[in-house]
């Protein structure tokens, strides 16, 4: 089987509930077609840089994929009419990242305190 960086973009106007029944549904497919998801972050709510079919935010998600091409094909057409889905993109890698990806490496950064002194 082969390894899949897969993240699509869902509309901000679902929940970040229905954007995990979701996942679980692109689960279900990959699963039923003898593939697993090895990992799976959800980034968050993000601000787009331009407009999507009239969209200013998406919800963003990461799934990282060991499973054979059918599944990942039927799980694109599955995406590809799923009107929630704003976009998406499977790309297949040599191996799959152990840890956080880089998004949520960069959140935890965030969350330190400011360095800087305060302003006067």
């Amino acid at each position: 089987m082969a390894f899949y960086e897969h993240i699509y973009l869902a509309r901000q106007d679902v929940s970040a509930q229905q954007v995990e029944e979701l996942t679980a549904k692109i689960t279900e497919i990959l699963e039923s077609n003898g593939g697993k998801i090895a990992s799976k972050e959800y980034w968050g709510l993000k601000t787009l840089s331009y407009r999507i079919r009239k969209n200013r935010k998406a919800h963003f998600s990461l799934l990282n994929i060991d499973a054979p091409h059918e599944a990942v094909a039927e799980m694109e057409r599955q995406m590809r009419i799923n009107e929630d889905v704003l976009r998406s993109l499977t790309i297949r890698v040599e191996e799959l990242n152990e840890g956080p990806s880089v998004m949520m490496q960069k959140r935890d950064r965030d969350d330190r305190s400011d360095r800087r002194p305060p302003r006067r």
